[in-house]
């Protein structure tokens, strides 16, 4: 299983009025790993496009156990959590860089479609050969 982490520091941008990192932002964050986990595999969502499929987000969840706040050096760790057919489940943890515990979890449910008329489709082998 391909699992990759990125350093993302908190701008005071991404806080809301009690000084935490506002809840949605936590999914831009599941994104930003997301893209790197596909770019590890070869593959960028831009040379996805050009071959004829995407991968809208069907699902999302997020378990919140403490706030990350402005200036934190924060860990994003993702990975395939889940591929079935044309469905993809990209798991992802954020911390403290250098710290154990937990500030957020959870993942993102996608489906295979084609650019062309936005149907499901099977995935590329080259991306499910690299998910491993």
């Amino acid at each position: 299983m391909m699992k990759i982490s990125i350093e993302y520091r908190v701008p005071y941008a991404d806080t809301d009025q009690m000084g935490v990192v506002y809840y949605g932002n936590y999914l831009t964050l599941f994104e930003r790993a997301r893209n790197e986990l596909m770019r590890s595999c070869g593959y960028t969502y831009r040379e996805c496009e050009a071959e004829g499929w995407m991968l809208p987000v069907i699902h999302a969840e997020v378990d919140y156990r403490s706030p990350a706040r402005y200036d934190d050096l924060l860990e994003i760790t993702a990975y395939v959590r889940l591929q079935k057919g044309v469905r993809l489940e990209i798991a992802c943890e954020v911390r403290r860089k250098g710290e154990d515990a937990l500030l957020a979890s959870g993942f993102t449910r996608h489906c295979f479609v084609s650019t062309a008329d936005f149907r499901p489709t099977p995935p590329p082998a080259r991306l499910l050969a690299a998910l491993g």
